[in-house]
């Protein structure tokens, strides 16, 4: 599946809900929840898949809000596995219910897990993130860990004045473990648009001539690779504001009440809810194919620009 650019579509992020039990300040859950009775049902997100893989895409992220929030988790994981042509199941948590239920997971099929955590001092964490737990993150890395996934990716967004002083001890955590930390520059979303505190990979790389840049493992990788002399895990830095990869982009989003959004940084949305309704698989086929091709050539962060949505609205 091509957009009008050129661009092949092969990932597909598909936020389950935009409930979380966190309130970190640059994504705002909570803030004009979608309520749980208008998310999609789990057939209807593997409707959606299916019609995403007979398109071509390969590769499918479960994100949201919290996606381990959706007691039918492990049977959308299981569903997804048995869909012909998705190669890979990831997703992104904030690993507050991951503790216990790492292994279950991989049994459903999952293949990575992202974990973000923008702190690794409990009281600074719990304040960033409105009462989270770093007990439950770091437990559930071990159990990740435990269960077979590998490499475990860390995100972080670093906040100028807030805890831009830990990110070498996030890289220190990539030494000795197949643990990977990606720093994710900090985006005008929604309300939460303050460019001050803003840590650009630039300025991290600057303050550490000593890393070492690395090859990427995917030609549409966003993240710039690095690494410490001899680490086992890698440093990425994803800088969508300051360094544009809208050229390498092979993803669409689609959110938990049924909107497809072509690009993470422009309003452009398209509904999914007729043709779901419809029940007609080949119409809801035409409507991803078409809403696809409007993906525009690049997003909106570099200017005078701010998303409707919220992060949590969207999916990380």
């Amino acid at each position: 599946m091509n957009d009008r650019f050129g661009r092949t579509i092969e990932y597909l992020r598909l936020s389950l809900t935009e409930r979380c039990t966190l309130k970190c300040s640059y994504c705002r859950a909570g803030e004009g929840v979608c309520p749980k009775q208008s998310e999609l049902t789990s057939e209807e997100f593997l409707r959606i898949v299916r019609a995403c893989a007979q398109l071509g895409v390969k590769k499918v992220r479960l994100t949201g809000g919290e996606p381990m929030l959706r007691r039918d988790l492990i049977e959308i994981i299981s569903g997804i596995r048995k869909i012909d042509g998705i190669r890979e199941i990831t997703m992104t948590t904030n690993a507050q219910h991951l503790p216990g239920q790492s292994a279950a997971l991989k049994v459903a099929g999952l293949d990575r897990i992202n974990i973000s955590v923008d702190s690794l001092r409990p009281e600074r964490y719990a304040e960033i993130t409105g009462g989270g737990s770093l007990e439950k993150v770091l437990t559930g890395i071990e159990e990740a860990l435990a269960a077979g996934f590998s490499p475990i990716k860390l995100n972080a967004v670093l906040l100028r004045g807030v805890n831009d002083d830990e990110a070498d001890d996030f890289i220190a955590l990539t030494k000795d473990r197949p643990i990977h930390i990606r720093f994710i520059e900090y985006m005008p979303m929604g309300d939460s648009d303050q460019a001050n505190l803003r840590v650009t990979g630039d300025e991290l790389l600057a303050a550490r001539p000593y890393l070492e840049p690395l090859p990427p493992l995917y030609p549409s990788q966003p993240s710039r690779d690095y690494r410490l002399p001899g680490a086992v895990g890698r440093v990425g830095l994803i800088n969508p504001v300051s360094h544009l990869f809208c050229s390498l982009c092979n993803r669409v989003r689609v959110m938990s009440d049924g909107i497809l959004r072509p690009c993470l940084g422009d309003n452009l949305e398209f509904s999914l809810k007729e043709a779901l309704e419809s029940g007609d698989d080949a119409a809801l086929v035409e409507r991803i194919r078409s809403a696809v091709w409007e993906k525009p050539e690049t997003h909106g962060f570099g200017g005078p620009f701010c998303t409707a949505r919220n992060m949590s609205r969207i999916g990380g």
